[in-house]
């Protein structure tokens, strides 16, 4: 095996890397994952992810984690309604959420972390493990961290999400930016708070060449997202501090001037954070030159925005194709190995960040509601 005796470091403990630790494990090679996560207890931000067959639930399959997958995903999650800006809904197809629970379950992130966590050997996950350089020592890497801990490992994988330390060290390529910026807003122990909002499933509103969508979790939290367009330098423009819940909601009531006072409910709740999003992709061509000792999966190879929930998807098969790569005989070194993950990696990039594009031009069109209707009635039975 071409990893046989390499220390194999794996810089992120999302799904992404998660996977691959486990995948590589399986094969009995010797990898670490280091988080920046302070430990495993630390509250799993994001929204819920749907698995698609051939990506996300093959990358599941592969682990021998499809089991423990269906004892915690959520068939509830997938039930959908698509609303206008006064709430009036427009699409409220029960029967869909019945497909979609079938051919792409969803999950929150917490378990599915916990899953892949639960099926690593003790100590893989080095916790408390902000990346900060590395430079190369040997054949390999010495990796320093912010806590003052250092390691080394003769292949380093990045997995470090869309503001990847480690990608700078394979390429120097700007991502674009996507001309919509997304506000997510987290709402914790909604019924403590004694929310009014709808409690099941997905709710998305297209109107004004906007997007206002929220979902709700296993944990009785909730992801909302607002997503609008602006220019590459709005979030500094704007002046917005987002820790300032008074501010922020100000900014909503005048920019969503003429939408429903009941979305102020998102803003104003007592226990919401909000964290601002521009919306980034990497060109469809980009290329860099393949090292045998350093390469990338997931977010930090192919960014893109969260518009066709492809990301966790297309970043989970990336580990189990680098771990097919890697752990197979079909190769004559790791640099091949590497180099042939690579061109697939970034073709199957490209492919789902147009898929991307694609939607978010209708998402964000004049006929915005219209248009997504269609498609969810198109599109819904071939799912």
């Amino acid at each position: 095996m071409l990893i046989q005796n390499k220390k194999i470091a794996i810089v992120g403990g999302g799904p992404a890397g998660l996977t691959l630790a486990r995948l590589l494990q399986m094969q009995n090679a010797d990898v670490k994952v280091y988080e920046r996560d302070f430990n495993r207890n630390v509250r799993v931000q994001g929204s819920t992810l749907d698995l698609h067959e051939t990506t996300g639930l093959e990358a599941l399959k592969r682990a021998g984690l499809l089991d423990e997958f269906y004892k915690h995903h959520r068939p509830e999650a997938s039930k959908m309604v698509l609303v206008d800006k006064s709430l009036n809904i427009h699409f409220d197809d029960r029967n869909f959420a019945e497909i979609i629970s079938e051919t792409r379950p969803e999950i929150d992130r917490a378990p599915l972390r916990d899953i892949l966590l639960n099926s690593l050997q003790p100590d893989t996950v080095v916790w408390d493990s902000r990346f900060i350089s590395m430079e190369k020592q040997n054949d390999g890497w010495l990796m320093h961290f912010r806590n003052g801990t250092s390691a080394y490992a003769d292949l380093v994988i990045a997995a470090d999400g869309v503001n990847s330390k480690v990608r700078p060290y394979l390429s120097s390529l700007k991502p674009i930016f996507s001309g919509i910026t997304l506000i997510q807003g987290d709402i914790y122990e909604v019924e403590k708070n004694e929310s009014r909002l709808f409690s099941f499933g997905k709710i998305m509103a297209f109107d004004d060449e906007k997007m206002l969508g929220y979902g709700t979790k296993g944990d009785g939290s909730i992801m909302f997202i607002v997503a609008f367009k602006t220019s590459e330098n709005w979030l500094s423009e704007s002046k917005i501090d987002f820790s300032n819940k008074e501010q922020v909601t100000a900014w909503f009531k005048q920019e969503f001037s003429d939408w429903s006072e009941k979305w102020q409910e998102l803003f104003t709740n007592e226990s919401v954070h909000f964290t601002p999003r521009p919306q980034y992709y990497y060109p469809f061509d980009q290329t860099w030159e393949t090292q045998e000792n350093l390469t990338m999966i997931g977010d930090a190879a192919h960014r893109m925005p969260p518009f066709a929930g492809e990301g966790a998807n297309v970043a989970m098969q990336d580990a189990f194709e680098l771990a097919e790569c890697l752990t197979s005989n079909t190769f004559p070194d790791i640099k091949a190995a590497i180099a042939h993950f690579e061109k697939d990696m970034v073709e199957r990039g490209a492919a789902a960040t147009q898929d991307t594009l694609e939607n978010m031009e209708r998402i964000f069109s004049k006929s915005g509601l219209e248009q997504m209707i269609s498609f969810f009635n198109q599109v819904g039975p071939e799912i």
